[in-house]
């Protein structure tokens, strides 16, 4: 059926969570006049026990059509298809059963994590911790609107990005290392052995080049590594991340809706995630950038148009970080290059 503009729905003293959807051939399809979309908040990475999605699954057959998506993009939980009358006690068994709305709307939609240290040991931090206190610390953000548009987080433990968060959210915080990738030289050796070409498959496949194999081997040089993960994903028993581990922090992603799709870029090249320190860092340039975008972001204008929009330079100053050469995206095309005085004054 063709779905029609009904205006808002939703449960008392949210603003978000629930999508109104109308069909424009109520007449001819009764049953599906009113087919409102609800958005569950996900556990971190997605684990569930049975006795959970039973739950869940009886909740939604008592008040919806029993129609689910797991998961939508975002990552949230989808019940698809129930009526206005059915909104809040569907929320009040959920709430009940100890389960929460998503976000939807102009606001924090549901932050979403890879399965990190649970499962995988390339991660670099706990994202499912840092995805949880992110989504508790924000609950106001995440449940009543107000920013100029949707603003996601996506937590992704290494480079390998298992959650697209560099091509789909607001925030990216990507697991990396800042030491030496650890080598096991004779894993590495047992590897050729074993019939991979290092030279062919590692050296010359990476993408700065900065890998050498003489035939017994294998030597990286560090400082010009940029984390791709290409040489760990190939030799998983012989290479791993450094041990001085923490995030990338990126900013600016987005799908094509309003304007073309961008891929976030560099905002902190590394910050330590440490549970200890409840993440204050993120949060404290989480709060400066939504000052800055909700003051001055035109609506439907997600976070990287802004950013396209007043210029990079300008929104560092604004929220007051420091430019550093991580954040170049490639060199410059414009030859007219203007100071500001102060530049001059601290030479001086």
């Amino acid at each position: 059926t063709h779905w029609k503009h009904g205006g808002l729905v939703g449960v008392m003293g949210y603003g978000g969570g629930v999508i109104g959807r109308y069909s424009d051939l109520a007449d001819e399809f009764p049953a599906v006049a009113e087919f409102h979309t609800h958005r569950v908040n996900q556990p971190s990475a997605w684990f569930y026990t049975s006795d959970a999605l039973r739950t869940l699954c009886d909740i939604w057959d008592r008040h919806g059509s029993g129609l689910t998506n797991m998961h939508g993009s975002t990552g949230d939980i989808v019940f698809l298809g129930s009526t206005t009358e059915a909104i809040e006690p569907l929320f009040a068994d959920l709430t009940k059963a100890g389960w929460d709305l998503g976000g939807s709307g102009s606001n924090m939609r549901t932050p979403s994590c890879c399965v990190g240290p649970a499962r995988c040991e390339w991660a670099c931090y706990d994202t499912l911790h840092a995805c949880y206190n992110i989504t508790q610390h924000f609950q106001d953000e995440l449940h009543r609107p107000f920013f100029p548009y949707k603003y996601k987080f996506k937590f992704a433990g290494c480079p390998n990005d298992c959650v697209a968060s560099i091509a789909r959210s607001d925030c990216s915080v990507i697991g990396v290392w800042k030491d030496d990738i650890q080598v096991n030289q004779a894993n590495v050796a047992e590897y050729a052995k074993n019939g991979t070409d290092i030279q062919a498959e590692a050296c010359d496949l990476c993408p700065t080049r900065c890998m050498a194999w003489d035939g017994k081997t294998l030597d990286i040089d560090n400082s010009n590594c940029v984390k791709c993960m290409h040489c760990i994903n190939l030799m998983p028993k012989a290479l791993k991340p450094g041990k001085e581990r923490g995030a990338t922090i990126l900013i600016g992603s987005k799908a094509p809706i309003v304007g073309g799709a961008l891929l976030s870029s560099v905002f902190v090249p590394f910050l330590e995630m440490d549970p200890e320190s409840d993440y204050e860092d993120l949060k404290e340039l989480t709060e400066a950038i939504w000052d800055l975008w909700g003051e001055h972001g035109k609506a439907r204008e997600r976070t990287g148009e802004f950013i396209q929009r007043v210029g990079l330079s300008n929104f560092l100053e604004e929220i007051g970080l420091d430019p550093v050469p991580e954040m170049v995206m490639h060199p410059r095309t414009n030859p007219y290059i203007f100071f500001d005085d102060e530049i001059f004054e601290d030479a001086e």
